[in-house]
């Protein structure tokens, strides 16, 4: 590492106090590059090394930087957490005007990226390069993993630690319950299994447990002092049946190093036990160890089960107090009259789910049809800090013409959810069914002890459900069907929604208890602003509709479009400011805003048209005469999203019989026809592009990966890169009927076989009733967008009450899309 061209070596030498002199705060100004953000929780010593900062949350982020010659550790400042939790700073942008503070360090010197509290810092403030404005400077594409650390000559070895809390593993960045990082070994630790096999002194074949789960239950109920006071040496022998998720709970006002738990359901030929894997135990052996195991324990505790409502005990395994010794034995090692019995599965079909109760506890299997995009929400019925995150599947399995919908949270097998992609046979073990009598809807979700195997991962050969009927008969099926149909339905990512919202207004209140809680439009504004990355809700507004543009993705300024004249040059509209997505101050973040807030100028309005009622007859007879185009001055054609078998035929028809309406505005008209409502725009309305990650993608198996990764949490959509299955969608401006502000809502009431959200109720197609379902009648052909456009006039005064679905998509980008409006009637 030449020390004349390292950036860090040139900047935090100034740093380092000298005699007679403190440690002060240094700025670099050159280019660095974020390597990797880690994320951990604060301990009850964490506010030393933060004087100044108000730690709200949790959370702490460590960031490894680089200068291309070493990499450095740091902390981020509590106050700029939001660049984090909105993803504007993630691994691979350049920042600048770092400014570097010394600090105390939790771990050790010899920790990997501390190298002694010299070498440790806070990250007081930075500026992050936008990818998008300097295309040229970005470390995305390179490896960094070579490189050494600051202050040292040879990159370190090992796990790198948490650097202000007692800490020795780190979180997940987007959840609490996956695992992360290195420490969490694949494979058994060898000195419990050597040390269990020296302890047993017995043959590999012929093993015999020492105590049977029977045995243990009946001298823990009847209180023996061995059993109730003291650690259990004797030796089970125990199959996992079920196995949980991870469960993280550390707290701010609590040091534990690792705290972590898992739950294990094991049996052997007397009974079942509830195993509980406590702390560092759960990082040598969660990942270790799955449902079908068999292990040897020895040196644990026997409780009181926590849960349980009769009086029964559980199994406490803990790395002191005693050290438990666990192995996993091979199959063939245990003798036979003391080998558990395999675990059962009750796998149901997609037909026979009708029959069964809300609650049940079920195993499916299914092809994968549709993966949606990873999406969080907010624990605790909305009210906790934690953020849990989920997916919706849809499977299929032959049964039914319905498909299996699945409601998935994560299971601490990030491996297998990172392969969650269209055409992979998917087995999910116990689920929970969710149903609704009255509306008829129902999905499948997560209970403590679900597990997801997927395609292309091996599972399914190592499973003893391969050979149930029930599985037999889903592959018998899955032979039977054609690659090419099954891929024109398949889909990934893409706004979703399920169960769909109530039709009607005094249902959608009913379901909510009545507490809409309608938010003013600045109110909106803040919550928005409060989002995290791809977290999710709902929101409600009362609102009545100003503009309604329908376009297709890429060519928004060919976009058709009606407006209110006269509520979009209002005294309250026009007053309203436009309001960007949070930029963490005073830091300064050089996004393009995707907002959904929309600026309202007398200006920009000026051109557009304000439709008066007109019978039904001169509506129809002025239909195409009353078109709204965006006409650059270029006189581009608006564009118009055709059935592709029409295509070849339509579009050349279509833009010959529009040359007739391009210089309507100098012709002479009929006296019929009421020309003082329609003009024709100059320049088209100004409003923020769809997000890539809104409209579904069309799966393609030979980029199944690249695909995989823009849904998932952290992922990106590349522009270009994939084919979407919609390409055109509507965007209806609101003016919120509290305090005028306007906001800008994607609306998509595409029904069709390519659509991933259930087909919709018959209905009459007109503008209240496709805001009211959410979407076009599935039962009549859909009205072409040049007729609903024409239509959009019955909008004019309406006042609405609409639900809005929001969600996070990172950086500057915030989607809402319009789910539902329904009609307030006088």
């Amino acid at each position: 590492m030449a020390a004349d061209g390292c950036i860090f070596h040139r900047t935090l030498s100034r740093s380092r106090p000298g005699p007679n002199k403190a440690s002060s705060p240094v700025v670099c100004r050159e280019f660095l590059f974020v390597v990797e953000v880690r994320r951990y929780s604060r301990d009850q010593g964490s506010s030393v090394y933060f004087p100044q900062a108000v730690l709200n949350g949790d959370d702490l982020y460590d960031i490894t930087l680089t200068d291309a010659d070493c990499r450095l550790q740091v902390t981020l400042d509590p106050g700029l957490n939001r660049l984090v939790e909105r993803r504007i700073l993630q691994p691979g942008v350049a920042v600048w005007n770092a400014t570097f503070s010394p600090a105390l360090s939790a771990q050790l010197p010899e920790c990997t990226g501390a190298c002694g509290a010299r070498d440790s810092y806070r990250l007081a403030s930075l500026e992050v390069r936008d990818e998008a404005a300097d295309p040229g400077v970005s470390g995305t594409d390179v490896s960094w993993d070579a490189l050494p650390w600051f202050g040292s000559s040879e990159p370190a070895a090992g796990p790198s630690a948490p650097l202000r809390a007692h800490r020795s593993v780190f979180l997940p960045l987007w959840n609490n319950v996956d695992y992360s990082g290195e420490a969490w070994s694949l494979a058994p630790p060898t000195d419990d299994e050597e040390a269990e096999q020296e302890e047993a002194g017995e043959e590999e074949e012929g093993r015999r447990p020492a105590v049977t789960v029977s045995e243990l239950r009946d001298s823990f109920l009847s209180g023996r002092r061995g059993v109730l006071r003291g650690a259990v040496h004797h030796q089970l022998i125990l199959r996992i049946v079920n196995k949980s998720h991870l469960m993280y709970y550390g707290r701010t006002d609590r040091n534990c190093e690792c705290p972590y738990k898992a739950l294990l359901e094991a049996s052997d030929r007397t009974g079942s036990v509830s195993i509980v894997l406590w702390n560092s135990v759960c990082v040598r052996w969660y990942r270790c160890l799955k449902p079908g195991d068999i292990v040897s324990l020895s040196h644990y505790r026997v409780k009181k089960h926590f849960q349980a409502e009769a009086e029964d005990m559980e199994i406490s395994v803990n790395s002191r107090n005693p050290a438990a010794r666990l192995s996993v034995l091979p199959e063939s090692s245990v003798s036979p009259e003391y080998r558990p019995p395999a675990p059962t599965y009750t796998f149901y079909s997609r037909k026979e789910l009708l029959d069964r109760p809300h609650g049940s506890v079920c195993d499916v299997i299914g092809l994968l049809t549709f993966a949606g995009r990873s999406e969080r929400i907010r624990g605790k019925d909305g009210r906790g800090a934690e953020l849990l995150e989920y997916r919706w599947l849809r499977l299929e399995d032959g049964s039914s013409d319905e498909p299996i919908l699945v409601k998935l949270f994560s299971t601490s097998q990030p491996e297998a959810h990172l392969k969650l992609h269209p055409l992979s046979v998917l087995v999910c073990t116990r689920l929970k069914l969710i149903r609704d009598g009255t509306r008829g809807w129902s999905y499948l979700t997560n209970t403590a002890h679900t597990q997801v195997y997927c395609t292309g991962l091996g599972h399914h050969s190592q499973m003893s459900y391969r050979k149930l009927r029930q599985v037999k008969r889903f592959l018998q099926w899955l032979r039977s069907q054609d690659d090419g149909q099954v891929l024109s339905r398949a889909l990934i990512g893409g706004f979703f929604i399920y169960p769909p919202p109530p039709v009607s207004l005094e249902t959608f209140m009913k379901e909510r208890r009545g507490e809409l809680g309608f938010l003013r439009g600045a109110e909106l504004q803040r919550e928005l602003e409060r989002l995290c990355y791809r977290e999710r809700r709902t929101f409600c507004i009362q609102a009545t509709v100003t503009m309604v543009t329908y376009s297709c993705r890429g060519e928004e300024d060919r976009c058709l479009f009606w407006t209110d004249r006269s509520s979009s040059l209002s005294p309250s509209s026009s007053s309203s400011s436009p309001h960007s997505p949070l930029t963490s101050s005073p830091r300064s973040v050089r996004h393009p805003p995707s907002s959904p807030f929309s600026p309202a100028s007398p200006s920009s309005a000026a051109g557009r048209s304000t439709p008066r009622p007109a019978d039904a007859g001169s509506r129809r007879s002025s239909k195409r005469r009353k078109l709204l185009q965006a006409d650059t001055p270029k006189k581009r054609l608006p564009l118009v999203t055709l059935q592709p078998e029409l295509s070849n035929k339509t579009v050349i028809l279509f833009e010959a019989s529009m040359e007739f309406l391009e210089n309507t505005e100098d012709e002479d008209v009929d006296e019929d026809e009421d020309d003082s409502s329609f003009t024709t725009a100059l320049l088209p309305p100004t409003f923020p592009p769809v997000a890539m990650e809104t409209l579904p993608i069309r799966y393609n198996h030979t980029h199944r990966e690249e695909q995989t990764g823009a849904v998932v949490m952290g992922g990106r959509a590349t522009p270009g890169g994939f084919d979407s299955a919609l390409e055109d969608y509507y965007t209806l401006r609101l003016r919120a009927l509290s305090d005028g502000v306007l906001v800008d809502a994607v609306f998509l009431p595409h029904s069709s076989s390519s659509s991933p959200r259930p087909s919709c109720d018959p209905h009459s197609n007109t503008w209240t009733s496709i805001l009211a379902h959410g979407a076009f009648s599935s039962h009549t052909p859909p009205p072409s967008p040049v007729d609903l456009i024409a239509t959009a006039a019955q909008l004019t005064n309406q006042r609405l009450v609409c639900v809005l679905e929001a969600c996070h998509l990172g950086g500057a980008t915030t989607e809402l899309v319009l789910s539902r409006a329904f009609h307030l009637s006088d």
